[in-house]
């Protein structure tokens, strides 16, 4: 919640100019993020009471429903291209992003599958299907509207998944050679992609009107801030300096307005949550549970660990924002939803009854 809500301070602070410059008023962006946040923290609370068999009884339906919508972004008018990516639906003057929901979905369903083929996960042929052909469908759909960031996201979600399942690391190595394998043939596919990688290590003019601009952008920003920052709401950089101010790039204006000191609490508040996360999965009594709750945690750890990474230039741009706290609603709401699902299973009860059947069955 604190995360959430200081993500809406920031928000406001670094989409204040870029705002007014597009029309929508200085409070424009801030207050359509403001609506997904008080949408979405219901959800959560409510998710959060909601007993777990429930999700493990409509599991599949966020999984299809994403897949569905995104398909209609790729074939459809309704699909909305920005930045080169195609991955946004736009009904009704409403944006959102299915690849968010099938993360969900992924999350959820991939817990139910592995959960049921508890006692066969030692097989390579139960791990494989039919958990990876429907991971990979859902991927696949994404990398079709472009958005590699996202994919590489997914795909550690679900590799994370399998982990927190049990499964032995010689069953995954050739999953994750293929896997890399086809991340360098992506990479190949598009001109930009090559460009981005020879940016980032240092291949090329470095021409800062060009690729670097927004890196080098978001080195100056962060350098403006030093220790302490120039205070909140002071940023220079947010002047329409630097591109996806309020969005993938946030934590530079954090680092710009809030300083080291800032930059630091937020990379802390992270690993607090990340401890959280580790708790229950320790505490969790079942596969479904444990699965949930570590996917859950590779894709909203492992998300803001690219996303500072990136900031910082330590990964070359990926286009994937800071969960929590950069600027998009569909990425704020569905974040809210897996978490509140984790709460779920932390408050959920161990079965009393499963002695009595262990001894029934015996």
């Amino acid at each position: 919640m604190f995360l959430m809500l200081f993500g809406l301070v920031m928000v406001l602070s670094a989409s204040s100019v870029s705002s007014y410059a597009g029309s929508q008023g200085s409070f424009g962006v801030f207050w359509r993020q403001a609506i997904f946040a008080i949408v979405g923290v219901p959800l959560m609370l409510i998710m959060s009471q909601t007993p777990v068999r429930v999700w493990r009884r409509f599991a599949w339906l966020p999984l299809v429903v994403g897949i569905l919508l995104q398909i209609l972004v790729l074939y459809t008018p309704l699909g909305i291209e920005a930045g080169g990516n195609r991955n946004w639906i736009g009904i009704g003057g409403f944006n959102a992003q299915p690849s968010e929901l099938i993360k969900l979905g992924l999350v959820a369903w991939l817990a139910v599958i592995l959960s049921k083929k508890e006692p066969y996960l030692g097989r390579f042929s139960h791990v494989l299907i039919p958990a990876l052909p429907v991971a990979a469908l859902g991927i696949f759909v994404v990398l079709l509207g472009g958005d590699m960031g996202t994919a590489m996201i997914m795909s550690a979600l679900v590799f994370g998944a399998l982990f927190f399942a049990g499964i032995k690391f010689r069953m995954l190595v050739i999953p994750v050679i293929i896997a890399l394998v086809l991340t360098v043939l992506i990479v190949l596919t598009r001109s930009s992609r090559i460009e981005r990688i020879e940016n980032f290590l240092g291949i090329g003019s470095g021409d800062q009107t060009g690729l670097s601009y927004q890196n080098q952008h978001a080195d100056w920003a962060m350098a403006a801030g030093g220790v302490f920052g120039v205070g909140l709401g002071n940023s220079k950089a947010k002047w329409l300096w630097l591109p996806a101010a309020d969005n993938d790039f946030i934590f530079a204006i954090i680092g710009e307005e809030l300083g080291l000191v800032g930059a630091v609490v937020v990379l802390a508040l992270f690993v607090v949550l990340a401890i959280s996360f580790l708790r229950i999965v320790r505490s969790s009594t079942d596969l479904f549970s444990r699965v949930v709750t570590g996917s859950v945690m590779v894709w909203v750890i492992g998300q803001a660990f690219v996303n500072v990474a990136v900031v910082l230039q330590v990964l070359p741009v990926l286009g994937v924002p800071l969960p929590l706290i950069s600027s998009g609603g569909s990425a704020l709401v569905t974040t809210l939803l897996a978490i509140g699902l984790v709460l779920s299973i932390a408050r959920q009860k161990p079965d009393s009854s499963l002695p009595q059947k262990v001894g029934q069955l015996s």
